[in-house]
């Protein structure tokens, strides 16, 4: 029996709140049914899975973001720490509108239920391969303006830019942890200390590796 596409976006839309509301765990089948207004049986049929139906919901999240998050443009840019402290902004912004997309966010990548942890790594592989060449066009812009760091004499140019990476990951974990405080939320006062905060850090980085000229 195939699904219209308004069912099937209504369904999604109310089992998005459930799972939002309550976690994947315990969020039971009979929950969701109830909240789509649907049966069981129907949940199974279209989705097979509790599980499907979660990453299914998850992937529409990621689809809203790309349509409606503006694509950051690295061109304006000619220092690459500045572009790394000003790049996902509009993300930011976009999830500080959207703590729900965020709370379950949150929870499929940092803290995955064990239930969902192999399907988690082909989910991201999945966003890879769908989103990857915009990534890796940003990626290569990055490198390419890191390059253009000048470093002092010993320091690896490869061990660096990772140690960055894992830096402003940690940055992104705890974000979007933050976002679904709804108190942080609207705080303009903490989110101009983490943004202090990732300058900081950044700096700490750039005034340990990079040469400064005469």
């Amino acid at each position: 029996m195939p699904l219209q596409l308004y069912e099937k976006e209504q369904i999604l839309d109310a089992c998005f709140a459930v799972f939002v509301r309550y976690g994947y765990t315990n969020t039971s089948t009979a929950m969701l049914a109830e909240a789509a207004g649907i049966s069981k049986a129907l949940i199974f049929h279209h989705f097979k899975s509790k599980k499907n139906l979660y990453l299914s919901v998850l992937g529409r999240c990621f689809k809203k973001m790309a349509s409606e998050i503006p694509v950051d443009s690295l061109s304006e840019y000619q220092d690459f720490f500045e572009a790394r402290l000003k790049s996902g902004i509009r993300k930011i912004d976009y999830l500080k509108k959207n703590p729900d997309v965020s709370k379950l966010i949150f929870e499929a990548s940092y803290d995955t239920p064990d239930e969902l942890k192999v399907d988690m790594r082909q989910f991201k592989k999945h966003l890879e391969e769908k989103y990857g060449a915009q990534q890796i066009a940003k990626d290569n812009k990055m490198k390419q303006l890191f390059d253009k760091v000048h470093l002092r004499d010993g320091v690896d140019r490869n061990q660096v830019f990772e140690l960055i990476n894992i830096t402003l990951d940690n940055f992104n974990k705890v974000y979007l942890s933050e976002l679904i405080d709804k108190d942080k939320l609207l705080d303009e006062t903490y989110w101009q200390s983490f943004y202090d905060k990732k300058r900081s850090f950044l700096d700490m980085i750039r005034y340990g590796i990079e040469q400064i000229k005469d």
